[in-house]
């Protein structure tokens, strides 16, 4: 459907060497955007879709993570490119699929929406770091080999973050970021808890063009986009 080029972020560094290990190798050869949502993003990178016959839902996020890099500076505007990963409640750390990305195509937000999206993104970070906070309470008490029941876990647990709270203040979005999410447009309720680790800087009108492919109900385009060829044109 056209070329896309995209600039990565040297700081996010092992997004950054992931991404240009897997082009080196040819692993994006072949790969279809297997889930697709317009006035969402685009989303490719798993292995399964290079089979002749993929599975229906082959977003299974199956291989290796890397650690997140999660900075505020960089969001999910218009061309954003940022990495999958599984959910806050089985993924505390919010680690990164080691193959899955998207690029936002998103859409524009007014002053309304974008306070609705800065309540999503407090419920976000609250959500993970409670579940890190309840991962990180059951692995101490099991290492000194303290029996608990889960009830006196979950205690602990909310009693720590209830000190994070105390100390915690709502996120808000930057005045810089709110023009360019009411200008351009793009999907902020990700921000802050997903790693952006690069930009569409050529070829956002083929993303705007693959955004809007029929799909089935579950966002499989029903005709695949396939990437046909990805090369590292300068570092």
């Amino acid at each position: 459907m056209g070329d896309i080029k995209i600039k990565l972020y040297d700081e996010t560094p092992i997004h950054r060497d992931n991404f240009i290990k897997l082009v080196k190798s040819d692993f994006y050869e072949g790969v279809s955007f297997h889930r697709v949502m317009k006035d969402f993003m685009i989303q490719a990178g798993d292995p399964a879709t290079k089979a002749k016959t993929a599975h229906p839902l082959p977003d299974s996020l199956n291989t290796y993570t890397i650690p997140a890099e999660v900075n505020n500076k960089y969001f999910h505007k218009k061309g954003a490119l940022a990495a999958a990963r599984q959910p806050n409640e089985i993924n505390p750390e919010l680690r990164s699929s080691g193959t899955q990305f998207y690029i936002v195509e998103g859409t524009k937000y007014t002053d309304d929406e974008l306070k609705n999206a800065e309540q999503r993104i407090t419920n976000n970070i609250k959500q993970a770091v409670y579940t890190r906070i309840l991962k990180e309470t059951t692995d101490s008490l099991q290492k000194t080999s303290t029996t608990s029941t889960p009830s006196q876990v979950q205690e602990i647990a909310s009693m720590k973050m209830f000190s994070y709270l105390v100390n915690s203040k709502e996120y808000i979005i930057p005045e810089e970021q709110r023009i360019s999410y009411k200008t351009y447009g793009g999907t902020p309720r990700l921000d802050a808890t997903y790693t952006v680790f690069g930009e569409v800087i050529e070829g956002q009108d083929v993303v705007d063009r693959i955004s809007t492919v029929a799909t089935s109900a579950n966002d499989v385009p029903l005709t695949e986009v396939k990437i046909l060829k990805v090369k590292i044109v300068n570092k």
